[in-house]
């Protein structure tokens, strides 16, 4: 995930920080929407 955190920060200008929040925003969203697809996505983004 620290690839994801990098590529956030070098491309949109994000902090470490910010680029932190917007991924656990973003792997929040999805399992809201899509609950199936939970232990795909805490395989792709941790499960922080």
């Amino acid at each position: 995930m620290q690839e994801l955190i990098d590529k956030l920060k070098t491309e949109a200008g994000l902090t470490d920080e910010q680029a932190k929040q917007a991924i656990a925003t973003i792997k929040n969203y999805v399992v809201e929407k899509f609950p199936m697809l939970e232990g795909a996505v805490s395989n792709i983004f941790g499960g922080e």
